[in-house]
């Protein structure tokens, strides 16, 4: 039960719930979830927080960098579940097209300058 509640209190907000949709593609720097969600990096900070420990995501630092990713394998089947009915329920909303738009853009975007433009960006060292 407790990992139950655990995922619908991650799932509980929008940007949580947009957080999780941008990385269903792959990996991401905080640095590229900053520019996305256009939110300071210490309120991201905390909503990675809540969404790893619902086991939704995993993460790994890459010197300065650091990444996220879906919960892979060793993810619980319960947030592993929900994240498909997550996906599947928002396949055609619109703001999900419009972050996947825009998600797109950031991608184009050299890592070294996007941080740079963020000040006291979390994935710095």
């Amino acid at each position: 039960m407790r990992d139950l509640m655990a995922v619908t209190k991650a799932l509980a907000d929008e940007s949580r719930v947009r957080i999780l949709l941008a990385l269903q593609p792959g990996e991401l720097c905080v640095c590229q979830i900053v520019e996305l969600l256009q939110l300071a990096p210490s309120t991201v900070s905390k909503h990675m927080a809540i969404l790893k420990q619902a086991r939704l995501l995993e993460s790994r630092k890459e010197g300065r960098w650091m990444f996220y990713r879906l919960a892979g394998e060793d993810g619980h089947a319960e947030a592993k579940e929900i994240s498909a009915v997550v996906f599947r329920l928002t396949a055609a909303d619109a703001r999900r097209r419009e972050d996947a738009k825009r998600l797109k853009q950031i991608l184009k975007m050299d890592r070294d300058e996007l941080c740079k433009q963020q000040s006291q960006c979390r994935c710095r060292c």
